[in-house]
């Protein structure tokens, strides 16, 4: 069991520099194949999943908590459009990144085909939204809501995923992607959890998790593997700027590698380079980025 001293200067969460976690988020979405592996879930595992919905209604609602820049919410919205034709959809954009949400609005700008959909954009945290939810007594019913890739930064992962599944309508589906438990993530957050989960908002949280909640909560739910993989070779390579921006993502530590102790950093590494988490094979040590999808059930 690997065990360290407190540090007298804590670790700092990436979260808190918006500016280095998006240029650490666009490398990541470089050096790895998630992109790839999303497109996969949208075209293949998705159009299931939102012909479920509605139950013949001709108006949709729909919530995408932490949409990022759009481009996945648009690329839903095709298959949901495929599926639903002639169906109106309000969506909720819950974003709290300035940058993020600009974006968003520039992409729905350019495009001439989602007439169809009225965006309602909320430049706010999860929590922030459930707040504004309560406060105003809303009352209506969303037939699909997606967590992508967000529930490492909420205070309380499972009253998030309580709140949001009480908002979803009779067929209505939740949506969840995280890190599997059986990735790279998996075994370094179960190695350093204690170490690396740096502040309230960063939680090392796996698909493992959430499966272990809605289970306790008896929730119906479905799941999905989503083969991934992330060049992390850049972060053995000592001072390199692309190697110390990877390794800030994979930890959630604002310059892991100024912060963190000698032997915690050495620690990473060494877990890092382990079969456990990475393949080596023509001079490249490729991270294991495995997601998975979650699709839970409405509660009527």
């Amino acid at each position: 069991m690997l065990t360290y001293s407190i540090m007298a200067s804590p670790l700092r969460s990436l979260v808190y520099d918006d500016n280095r976690y998006q240029k650490a988020f666009h490398l990541f979405l470089e050096r790895s194949s998630e992109h790839q592996c999303m497109q996969d879930f949208i075209h293949n595992i998705l159009p299931d999943i939102v012909a479920s919905i509605g139950n013949g209604k001709s108006h949709l609602i729909s919530i995408g908590v932490g949409s990022g820049d759009g481009r996945i919410d648009l690329e839903m919205f095709s298959e949901l459009h495929l599926k639903h034709p002639g169906v109106t959809v309000d969506h909720e954009v819950v974003e709290p990144s300035s940058q993020q949400l600009h974006s968003y609005k520039v992409l729905v700008s350019q495009k001439s085909d989602l007439d169809y959909i009225t965006f309602k954009w909320n430049k706010m945290t999860a929590s922030e939204f459930e707040d504004q939810w309560e406060l105003k007594q809303m009352t209506k019913k969303a037939d699909f809501i997606h967590m992508i890739q967000m529930l490492y930064y909420v205070k309380d992962v499972e009253a998030t995923i309580r709140f949001f599944r009480s908002l979803l309508d009779k067929d209505g589906k939740l949506v969840i992607i995280l890190v599997s438990d059986e990735s790279g993530w998996g075994k370094l957050w179960r190695t350093f959890r204690g170490q690396l989960c740096a502040c309230q908002i960063s939680q090392l949280v796996t698909t493992a998790d959430v499966k272990n909640f809605l289970d306790s909560e008896g929730v119906q739910y479905k799941s999905y593997v989503l083969p991934s993989q992330m060049d992390i070779t850049e972060c053995f390579t000592e001072g390199d700027e692309s190697g110390e921006l990877l390794l800030d993502f994979l930890t959630e530590v604002y310059h892991f590698s100024r912060t963190a102790s000698p032997q915690l950093k050495a620690d990473v590494m060494k877990l890092l380079r382990d079969p456990a988490c990475s393949l080596e094979a023509d001079g490249k040590v490729v991270f294991n980025n495995n997601l998975e999808v979650i699709v839970a059930d409405s509660p009527r």
